[in-house]
């Protein structure tokens, strides 16, 4: 049976964002194109919807589901960090609304067979490079060469792990008898060096440890942090940007880069507390708990609006 996927807080996404029928829409990140069909149904044939990612898979979704649009529709092979690059590349100088959906689907977790999810016994791959090198760099490699120093440096810092040193060097110790290989052994590690009150919480022990590895594997962080940094410029005057994100460190970025926009005199905060799934949405899609959307206005001359 066909898993169906439900878009994150998909009509808080497209009020927020105000769009006309006119507008130039980007779709940072595409996946099975919920999102990007809302959207598009709100477009007349001079809109524009410009949707990102970068899998083929998605992308070949997206063309079908998006198919029937009465807008221009470009979707295009990418990371949302390069849209500067995307855009020129197109012809575009400016749009008028972004959104950007930080989460993973289920299809991504869980049928892409390359180890994101600790449920299955999979290779240790987790890296969404449709090319996969003795360069790239995945999970086995993090697991099997870095440091336990710097392993236990990303569990901390981009999974919020408390016990992100018992992890790394029980991974360090555990390596030197033969390299760790699938997540079935990555997850049999975690259990051994966390204490046994840690391993029966309602959060799964390897949840936090999974979440730093793939954030590091795929770049996420400093790819919003680029993301974010080209926005100013690309947004047009009116523009409006919507951020989806589910862990506190995107939260924290997102809500601290909006909050010195505002400060700058760019545009406003248009969500002064962050926006959460409502209790109907969260029994139709548990996943969807820790999702906070922020969504920011540029202001239309930013001149008039700059301190005096």
């Amino acid at each position: 049976m066909e898993r169906v996927h439900r878009s994150v807080l998909l009509q808080e996404v497209v009020d927020g964002l105000t769009i006309k029928p006119t507008d130039t829409v980007v779709d940072g990140t595409l996946g099975a194109a919920g999102h990007a069909q809302a959207i598009a149904k709100l477009l007349s044939k001079d809109g524009m919807l410009i949707g990102l990612d970068v899998s083929t898979r998605a992308l070949q979704c997206g063309r079908e589901r998006l198919a029937g649009a009465r807008a221009h529709v470009e979707l295009c092979e990418g990371n949302f960090r390069e849209l500067p690059v995307i855009l020129a590349r197109l012809g575009i100088k400016t749009v008028d609304k972004v959104l950007l959906d930080l989460g993973w689907s289920s299809d991504q977790l869980e049928g892409s067979g390359r180890g994101f999810s600790f449920l299955r016994d999979e290779p240790l791959v987790m890296t969404l490079a449709e090319q996969v090198g003795e360069e790239t760099l995945t999970a086995r490699r993090i697991v099997n060469e870095w440091s336990p120093e710097q392993i236990a440096t990303i569990l901390d810092g981009y999974g919020d792990e408390r016990f992100a040193y018992r992890i790394a060097f029980a991974i360090a110790k555990s390596r030197e008898t033969k390299p760790i290989e699938t997540t079935t052994e990555l997850v049999d590690v975690i259990k051994q060096a966390v204490p046994r009150w840690y391993q029966h919480r309602k959060t799964h022990p390897a949840t936090k440890t999974f979440q730093a590895l793939r954030i590091a594997v795929n770049d996420e962080i400093e790819a919003l942090r680029d993301v974010l940094s080209a926005l100013p410029e690309v947004l047009a005057e009116d523009g409006r940007v919507a951020v989806i994100s589910f862990h506190s460190i995107e939260d924290r970025i997102v809500k601290r880069t909006f909050r010195e926009w505002q400060q700058g005199g760019c545009g406003e905060v248009i969500t002064k507390k962050p926006i959460t799934p409502r209790d109907e949405e969260l029994l139709a899609n548990p996943r969807a708990r820790s999702a906070k959307l922020r969504i920011f206005k540029k202001y239309g001359n930013t001149n008039t609006h700059q301190g005096a």
